[in-house]
């Protein structure tokens, strides 16, 4: 596959303002003429906002003819809750999910009936007539939670052994990290695709603060790059795609299979990524 053809995908968040959906709408309208092969919508849990997600997989499908995938997550949502969503993406012909065990949301005191992202996949394939793809998380950097790198493989191979298909991994910088974790997924047993999460950068301090939470490294050669351009946001932006690219490329040529872009509801960051790669 040259990387001019390789397939691609994209990941939204749910939009909860006027002012959201417009950004989401900018953002799709551009990014759909890239063609991906699907795009992912993430998991708003608790109360209200479980409408959320169907709300945007639903829209993304009718007006703009995209295979929208939703995610679903562990936390805050009951059986009842979650066999509700999937009958809902049946109906409105899903045929893809993604399964993660996800994080707490703010001001919830307790998780949902799953505790780990391998009860959710086992609950999902063994729902009557279930024929999902079932994605679920991948973390070639460590998940922050796992005891060890090896632990974390274990996590993984036992999501695929509950039934999932493939995975898209968490996003990182650092290419050999993919490498090591899908030889180490490779000699556990695990033989579905595993994608590599790409994170174009938009706001790099905001970057920063996430990756700490998260576990992803940024390496220090790249932030101090960062730091020397200042408050110059052209050089910044184009120096961080430059970087994103070069990663993908060693990524394909390496043997990945597809790319999956996490957004966060912007265009032009990817779309500088996508047109260095071309």
């Amino acid at each position: 596959m040259t990387r001019a053809r390789s397939a691609i995908s994209f990941e939204f968040y749910p939009p909860k303002t006027p002012e959201q959906h417009a950004q989401l709408e900018r953002a799709v309208a551009r990014l759909k003429t890239h063609a991906p092969r699907f795009v992912s919508v993430t998991f708003g849990a608790g109360g209200s906002t479980l409408s959320y997600t169907p709300d945007t997989v639903r829209a993304l499908r009718a007006a703009h003819g995209l295979d929208a995938v939703p995610h679903l997550s562990c936390m805050g949502g009951t059986r009842a809750e979650i066999a509700a969503l999937l009958a809902q993406y049946r109906e409105i012909g899903c045929t893809r999910v993604v399964a993660l065990r996800g994080d707490l949301p703010s001001g919830m005191a307790a998780t949902g009936d799953f505790r780990y992202a391998a009860d959710l996949v086992r609950f999902i394939r063994g729902q009557p007539g279930c024929a999902f793809h079932i994605t679920v998380a991948a973390y070639p950097e460590t998940h922050p939670q796992a005891d060890d790198a090896h632990a974390d493989v274990r996590h993984f191979a036992a999501k695929v052994a509950a039934g999932a298909d493939s995975a898209i991994t968490q996003y990182f910088f650092n290419a050999d990290a993919y490498f090591h974790f899908v030889e180490d997924a490779r000699r556990a047993g695990v033989d579905v695709p595993i994608v590599p999460g790409v994170m174009p950068v938009s706001n790099f301090a905001q970057l920063r603060r996430f990756s700490e939470q998260c576990g992803a490294e940024i390496p220090r050669w790249i932030v101090r790059r960062m730091q020397a351009y200042g408050d110059d946001t052209a050089s910044i932006r184009s120096f961080a795609a430059d970087v994103v690219a070069g990663m993908c490329r060693r990524l394909l040529d390496g043997g990945a299979p597809e790319l999956h872009f996490y957004t966060l509801n912007l265009s032009r960051p990817t779309e500088a990524v996508l047109e260095r790669l071309r």
